[in-house]
């Protein structure tokens, strides 16, 4: 049983959260609830939760704030946020839990599992890379996690050379030859990955262009990357890659 907090700045949230663990959440129980920094920080003194689901924007601060003022975090979060791209996508790369608001019970629920399960050595590394990539703005420092059945991988974003990917399962190649196997499609790591310098080649590879080496056109076309990899250009992709090598070689 997950003994759970909810901070959240709006009452009806509250509420709402706690009608919906009631009803849905047999695994979850609610015993506090608290509006803002000060009051979470007491309540988590108070009650010691095993799960806070903690909203971002509070009323005398943030939900990171709060998460700065506990010296050991010995609890799971889930994350609750309106609509924040730039949040969001920092919490995708650390694969961090998070609602948005209106929150629906089926996420709820499907958030509370993955809660049940996950070690806090797991939560602490998620949080520690969380905050690595929103204290930094070089790319180059960026890190995601990739997690696999039997393990957690912390990686920086430049090492990738490209994602490979049938329709179930993506293929992290590594700068350093080691291959990453994890059940998320490749459009999820297009939508992650795009803003950070990778291009979607083909409808089955995704690369990291700073690891190109050359073009070649034989067979169709060919992108040769670190580490002598060979990958497929879409023949629709090819004059848009290009164009792409023209704008980074200026």
């Amino acid at each position: 049983m997950l003994r759970t907090l909810i901070i959240d700045d709006e009452a009806h949230v509250r509420e709402s959260l706690t009608d919906m663990l009631k009803l849905h959440c047999p695994n979850a129980k609610v015993i506090g609830q608290a509006e803002g920094v000060k009051s979470g920080l007491k309540a988590i003194q108070t009650h010691h939760p095993d799960l806070v689901l903690l909203d971002i924007k509070l009323k005398d601060g943030t939900g990171f704030d709060l998460l700065e003022k506990i010296e050991n975090i010995d609890f799971k979060i889930i994350f609750i946020t309106a609509f924040d791209q730039y949040a969001i996508k920092a919490f995708k790369f650390s694969a961090l839990d998070y609602l948005l608001k209106p929150v629906e019970s089926v996420d709820l629920k499907e958030a509370i599992d993955k809660a049940d399960k996950i070690s806090q050595k797991e939560v602490n590394t998620q949080l520690n890379t969380l905050a690595n990539n929103l204290q930094t703005d070089d790319q180059s420092k960026k890190k995601i996690i990739l997690k696999t059945f039997d393990n957690v991988y912390l990686v920086k974003v430049k090492d990738i050379i490209y994602v490979a990917s049938d329709s179930r399962y993506s293929t992290i190649f590594l700068e350093s030859g080691a291959q990453v196997i994890v059940s998320n499609t490749l459009k999820h790591y297009d939508d992650l990955l795009r803003d950070f310098g990778f291009y979607r080649v083909h409808r089955s590879y995704l690369i990291n262009l700073e690891h190109i080496h050359r073009f070649e056109k034989a067979e169709g076309g060919y992108v040769i990357l670190s580490g002598n990899a060979k990958v497929p250009v879409a023949s629709r992709k090819r004059e848009e890659l290009l164009e792409l090598f023209e704008r980074i070689s200026e």
